[in-house]
């Protein structure tokens, strides 16, 4: 299985959409700036909060529904998971 997850930093108002096989282990490599400094999560401070998952079958379709959430009309339905 595979998650396709979003995560928000409330600092700067900044969404991440991206897709693992490991949550726990990737949300470890964002909050502790391990994919490069000059990954997108690393460019701000403050913490990133997994605001929506989904868990899908297979690694095609994790890059499929990713990339529908970081379309337009998918991040309109992101933005309804940010907590106000």
């Amino acid at each position: 299985m595979y998650t396709v997850y979003v995560i928000y930093n409330q600092q700067h108002d900044k969404i991440y959409i991206g897709q693992t096989e490991s949550l726990a282990e990737r949300l470890v490599q964002h909050k502790n700036k391990l994919l490069g400094d000059k990954s997108y999560t690393a460019r701000f401070d403050g913490g990133w909060a997994v605001i929506y998952t989904e868990q899908v079958a297979s690694r095609v379709l994790a890059i499929q529904r990713e990339r529908q959430l970081k379309s337009y009309r998918g991040r309109q339905f992101v933005r309804e998971f940010i907590p106000v």
